[in-house]
């Protein structure tokens, strides 16, 4: 028996769908972000990339380098070890109390990614805890998803953001059932913010735990770029805090920080932090020097902010359907996959402007779009340049323009 021809017809699904994924071979050039080199099938050319998670440009930020060059130089590669062979080295200690302090916590625990911290933070904390119930927003990560789903505990889903929903199923259960509340502080897809402190009030309320992913805030709102929860003077209510040190902070690794007994039992529980190779000493000691600049430093987070409100502004009055959003998130609806790809291979082909599009499964569909992420890098004239590109592709493909383009949810 031949297994190949299950595998092309999975492949052909995703084509006819319009969601096979391109990747883009790409060459960051330090010291010229968001300018980079795309391999393309014709030789190099240079590009701008308008869709990083490297929202502040830490990635490239000389400390950052420096830690990272002068820790492999002495440690070497590798970690050499999982966490309880060998792995734990100081940089990644180091890192774990810089990120407890962060967040106002005891203790933190670094894993391998974002991911993974979700998936096996969740899960380990939902079984830990007899007949858990898990609330869950509609709209959260599928590291989140899966690890609800891993957790094999009784769950419920609530509307996203909706506190009376969520109300009405905490109100359902009995006073003394165990109950974890997870939920993101800035969903990455539309640029919203959840209603912390809201959520904070039922889970007292109603004797809930609260895990909060702060992965697409950290660095970049609040106390020393603590988060949302930060910002709204919400970080002793919430349980436990889920981050990443691949988007504002520029490197690599997840992590969670809470109370010294909820990090004790994750790390000595979770599978997906006992069977793994630590991170390497470099990228540790590089996402700790990225934490300490950002806490001390504002300069980053007011460019940022400054560079979104006016790519918003001049995409806007360009016409351009652009969802309304109350971060640094800038969605521009298209609402069809097949030309959101075409968009997409336009701009990088025409332009020289790199967008990804986002399809069905990360956003329901019907709401397919490009998600640009502007930088405190991108200046003026690349945001100039952004608005001129989008309205050319939009025009070459007689997509709609003005607000009445964006598609209702």
């Amino acid at each position: 028996m031949t297994y190949d021809h299950f595998f092309f017809a999975a492949l052909a699904r995703l084509h006819a769908e319009r969601r096979y994924r391109v990747f883009a071979d790409l060459e960051r050039v330090a010291g010229r972000f968001p300018h980079a080199i795309w391999h393309s099938p014709d030789g190099p050319r240079p590009v701008v990339i308008w869709c990083s998670n490297d929202y502040l440009g830490m990635g490239q930020h000389p400390k950052v380098i420096g830690a990272m060059v002068e820790t492999a130089e002495r440690m070497g590669a590798g970690a050499g070890g999982t966490r309880n062979i060998s792995g734990t080295h100081h940089p990644l200690v180091e890192l774990e109390r810089e990120l407890a302090d962060l967040h106002s916590k005891e203790a933190a625990l670094v894993f391998t990614s974002g991911y993974v911290s979700n998936e096996t933070g969740i899960a380990t904390i939902a079984k830990l805890l007899p007949n858990c119930l898990i609330l869950s927003d509609a709209r959260n990560h599928n590291s989140m998803i899966e690890g609800v789903r891993r957790a094999g505990a009784e769950k419920k889903i609530w509307r996203h953001n909706d506190v009376g929903h969520l109300e009405e199923l905490l109100a359902a259960q009995a006073a003394e059932r165990p109950k974890l509340i997870v939920f993101e502080a800035l969903y990455s897809m539309d640029g919203d913010i959840a209603p912390v402190n809201q959520i904070c009030d039922l889970a007292e309320r109603y004797r809930a735990m609260t895990y909060i992913d702060e992965v697409h805030s950290v660095g970049m709102y609040g106390r020393a770029g603590a988060g949302i929860a930060a910002r709204e003077g919400a970080l002793h209510r919430i349980d436990v805090i889920e981050g990443t040190l691949a988007k504002a902070f520029g490197c690599l690794g997840g992590y969670i920080a809470a109370n010294a007994d909820i990090i004790d039992a994750v790390r000595s529980y979770a599978p997906g932090f006992i069977f793994t190779t630590a991170l390497p000493p470099a990228v540790c000691a590089a996402s700790t020097a990225a934490i300490r600049h950002l806490k001390t430093s504002q300069w980053e987070r007011d460019r940022h902010q400054e560079c979104a409100a006016r790519v918003k502004s001049v995409l806007d009055a360009a016409g351009l359907p652009v969802m309304p959003s109350q971060t640094h998130i800038v969605p521009v609806m298209v609402g069809d996959p097949e030309r959101c790809r075409q968009a997409s291979d336009l701009l990088l082909a025409k332009h020289g402007i790199y967008v990804q599009p986002i399809n069905y499964p990360t956003v329901p569909r019907g709401t397919e779009r490009l998600r640009i992420t502007p930088t405190p890098y991108h200046d003026n004239a690349l945001i100039d340049a952004l608005a001129e590109a989008l309205v050319d592709v939009w025009t070459r493909l007689e997509l709609p323009l003005g607000h009445h383009a964006i598609a209702a949810e």
